[in-house]
C-alpha cells in the first residue's frame, strides 16, 4: 500500500512533509537573521553619520556601497535623499517615496518640503532599480531635471542622483544633471 506523500518518510526517518517544512525554516531563519544583521549594521552606518565630527560625503565609492546596502534587497521601487549641509555633511537619510517593482511616483513639492524641513543646503537623490539594471531611464532623468528646478528655487544644489542595482551609477559621474 502506498503512503500519501506527506506520510512518507525519507532516509532520516522523518516525513517528507516535515523534511520541508523544516528547511523552510531554516530559510526563513537564516532569512530573518540576515535582515537583523542588515539592520543592525544601517543602524551603525547612521549613527556613525549624523555623530558630532559628522564625515562629508566626499567619496562616491562609499555613498554607493551605503546607498546598495540600504536599497540592494528591495523588491520594490524606493526614491530617497541624502540631506546635507553647506559642508555636505549628512544631515539625514531619507526614503519619500516607494512605490511597485518598477516605478515610485516622485513629488517635487513634497520633496521641497522635506529639504527646508531638514534646513538641507544640498541633496543626493537616490532610488533603486529592482530588476537589477544601473541604468538611468528618461523617466529618471525627468525627475532629476525637475527636482533640480524646483529646488534651485530654494537653493538647494542637487549634487548627485545614484541609481541603485546590482551596481550603481551616478548621474554626476556620468555629466547627467
Amino acid at each position: 500500500m502506498r503512503k500519501h506523500v506527506s506520510e512518507q518518510t525519507g532516509l532520516t526517518g522523518t516525513s517528507i512533509r516535515q523534511q520541508e517544512e523544516a528547511a523552510l525554516y531554516t530559510v526563513t531563519a537564516d532569512t530573518n537573521a540576515e535582515s537583523v544583521i542588515l539592520q543592525q549594521a544601517m543602524a551603525i552606518i547612521e549613527r556613525r553619520m549624523k555623530t558630532v565630527d559628522k564625515q562629508a560625503l566626499t567619496a562616491p565609492k562609499e555613498t554607493m556601497l551605503y546607498l546598495q546596502m540600504r536599497l540592494g534587497h528591495l523588491d520594490i521601487e524606493v526614491f530617497g535623499a541624502l540631506w546635507l549641509n553647506n559642508r555636505h555633511q549628512v544631515l539625514a537619510a531619507e526614503d519619500l517615496f516607494s512605490g511597485t517593482l518598477d516605478t515610485a511616483a516622485v513629488y517635487p513639492r513634497e520633496v521641497v518640503k522635506k529639504a527646508l524641513q531638514h534646513n538641507a543646503a544640498a541633496v543626493v537623490f537616490y532610488h533603486n532599480h529592482p530588476s537589477g539594471h544601473a541604468e538611468p531611464s528618461a523617466p529618471d532623468l525627468a525627475i532629476t531635471t525637475k527636482l533640480k528646478h524646483a529646488l534651485g528655487v530654494i537653493e538647494v544644489r542637487v549634487l548627485d542622483h545614484i541609481v541603485v542595482a546590482e551596481s550603481c551609477t551616478s548621474m554626476a559621474e556620468r555629466n547627467l544633471l
